[in-house]
This record gives structure tokens, C-alpha cells and sequence, in this order.
């Protein structure tokens, strides 16, 4: 049995730096916890006792960082028979994982892009199904950031509807992706938004950036959210109706109190969107 995620639910990253923030932490601070579990798998020892506290306390999601989705070697059936073990034994509500890949002979420890073309959609959605059996559930895939675009015989927002269908999973929405996306490749964030799946996003991620030049923008998830980015969550809501939201911070960390603050934002923008998602409902 896994826990469910309401869908105003604001959640923080497992990182072990904040492991004792975050056990410290006040109830109702965060309502679940992400981790990916290639840093977790086989932990024992303190760190796995804080792990298992934290898992019972709040709902655990896992976001995956190096299946490789996208690339070509063999998938690591080994390593998601131990994925699925972990699943089960922390009752993880959501696993997702990034449409990218990530290995080659080795790992090349970067998310790379896929090429936008149709032999590509079918590789990926095969790739994705396979790993739907292999751990009995759904996944989500994260859209990812991407500087360059080899081979782009489709849109961005083209491919990615195109592997959510053929595979038939479900849709990790990162919001600071689509911003820094959309200002390095010129298009409107609000047009991308208004072709996705609504009905297939599981939930979001919201993160800050670089700004490297007006034009450039860099997926670091080392800083404070912007307020584009603040803005194009609220958009979300209001296009999609609250849906859980994991504020992404990876270094640099604050003070866990101002990590706090940020969620706080989170939740004043799900709690402005759930009433009118309601209304909407039941129009």
C-alpha cells in the first residue's frame, strides 16, 4: 500500500544535508519528501533509520536519476528489481524519472536530450514500458532542460505528448523547465502548457535558475525560485487545478527556514487555485 498525495500537497527534497531540519521538523512543515533512490538503495546505519522515520512519517516519492531512458544500452534490469523492492518497502506513492539518458559505456553524469524525431518516441515509449512492467506501476517522466537540440524533426512540446501516449504513463511537470526552455529556444511557456495532458501530469517540480543573459537561462536547482517562474506556477494551477508541487533545491542550501518560506509560497498559490478548481468541477 503506498500513500496517496492530495493534490495541495508541498513537498521537499530529500537531501541528506537537511536530514536533520528535516527531522526536526514541526508537523505539517512539508507533506511529502522526494528522493532518488540510487542514493538510498542499501543505506543501513543512522542514515537508514532517518530514511525509514521520514517514510513513515510523511509519503515518499522517488525521482530517479540514471535509468537512461533515452540511451541505448540494455535497461539496468537488475538495479530496477531493487528499485521496485525499495518502492514497496517505503510504500512510495510516485516514481519518475527524467526523458533524457544519462549513460553510455558509463555513466556520463548529465541528463542529456533526446533527439525530437519519431524513431525516437517509439525507442523511449518502448524503454518506458518496460520499466512500467518491470515495477508493476505507472511512472512519470520529468521534461527536462536542454541547451541544444540535435535533430529536431518535431516541436519539444511534440515529442514529449508523443511519448506520454505511446508509452501511456504519466507526466513529471517540471515548471522551471518549461521557463528556461522556453526562453532559450524562443517560445511561448503559455502556449506549451496549454498542449500538454492535463490528465496525465502525476505532479510538479518548481526550481530556481541562473540567469545567465537575458536569453540564456540555466537549470541549476541551486537558488531561490524567480518570479517568472512563481508566475508560471500560479499559470499552471489555474490551467490544471492544484497538483501536488515539490520545491527542488539540490545546493546551496539556505537556512531551512527560508526553504520554508519558499514552500510557503507554494502553498499560498495551490490554496488560491483549489478553490476555483472546485467551482470548476462541479460547473
Amino acid at each position: 500500500m503506498t500513500f496517496p498525495l492530495a493534490a495541495t500537497a508541498a513537498g521537499l527534497g530529500l537531501r541528506r544535508a537537511l536530514l536533520g531540519p528535516l527531522r526536526a521538523a514541526a508537523p505539517g512543515d512539508y507533506d511529502f519528501l522526494e528522493c532518488a533512490p540510487e542514493n538510498w538503495i542499501g543505506v543501513g546505519g543512522p542514515l537508514g533509520e532517518a530514511l525509514a522515520e521520514l517514510a513513515a512519517r510523511v509519503p515518499l516519492v522517488c525521482h530517479g536519476l540514471s535509468l537512461s531512458l533515452g540511451g541505448f544500452a540494455p535497461l539496468d534490469e537488475a538495479f530496477l528489481a531493487q528499485v521496485r523492492r525499495f518502492l514497496d518497502r517505503h510504500r512510495v506513492a510516485l516514481y519518475s524519472e527524467h526523458l533524457s539518458y544519462c549513460a553510455d559505456d558509463g555513466q556520463l553524469y548529465d541528463l542529456l536530450p533526446i533527439p525530437f524525431t519519431e524513431e525516437a518516441v517509439r525507442h523511449v515509449a518502448a524503454r518506458i514500458r518496460r520499466t512500467q512492467d518491470l515495477l508493476g506501476r505507472r511512472i512519470a517522466v520529468e521534461n527536462v532542460s536542454y541547451y541544444a537540440a540535435p535533430h529536431q524533426a518535431m516541436a519539444e512540446i511534440d515529442f514529449l505528448n508523443a511519448v506520454l501516449a505511446e508509452a501511456d504513463c504519466d507526466l513529471l511537470l517540471d515548471v522551471n523547465n518549461v521557463y528556461v526552455n522556453a526562453v532559450n529556444h524562443r517560445y511561448d511557456p503559455r502556449d506549451y502548457l496549454a498542449a500538454l495532458p492535463g490528465e496525465r501530469i502525476a505532479y510538479l517540480h518548481v526550481a530556481g535558475h541562473y540567469d545567465e543573459a537575458e536569453d540564456l537561462k540555466v537549470d541549476t536547482h541551486g537558488a531561490p525560485v524567480k518570479d517568472a517562474v512563481w508566475g508560471l506556477l500560479a499559470e499552471t494551477y489555474r490551467r490544471f487545478g492544484p497538483r501536488p508541487t515539490l520545491l527542488e533545491r539540490d545546493f546551496n542550501f539556505p537556512p531551512y527556514a527560508e526553504l520554508l518560506d519558499e514552500l510557503a509560497v507554494v502553498r499560498r498559490l495551490l490554496a488560491r487555485a483549489a478553490p476555483a478548481a472546485a467551482r470548476h468541477a462541479h460547473a
